[in-house]
């Protein structure tokens, strides 16, 4: 099974780490053929992997204040499988977009 595809509330700390790990490396593999905003999405990882650990992000509303810092967030809110069109005309925005998801 792949990390990312799992159910962030029943990790445990370890594999917490290996999701955030996982998730970077998914970051610099897309954002390096994309474009967009990378450092600042690499330094929220560990935070966004927190929320949705502890929040029902559901139903729990997360507002970032600056919306290029929400990459992990939506790879975590299903859109994983989209990113590879982000920022490409129709694509997964490079911001949060209600558009895109009810999260």
């Amino acid at each position: 099974m792949n990390i990312l595809d799992a159910d962030v509330k029943q990790l445990n700390f370890r594999q917490l780490k290996l999701l955030s790990l996982q998730i970077r490396k998914f970051l610099i593999d897309n954002v390096s053929q994309t474009g967009g905003h990378l450092a600042s999405n690499l330094g929220t990882t560990d935070l966004i992997v927190a929320l949705h650990k502890v929040f029902d992000t559901a139903h729990d509303r997360v507002l970032f204040d600056v919306g290029h810092q929400a990459y992990a967030h939506k790879i975590l809110t299903g859109r994983r499988e989209f990113f590879s069109t982000l920022r490409q005309f129709n694509g997964c925005s490079g911001f949060p977009s209600p558009a895109e998801s009810s999260f």
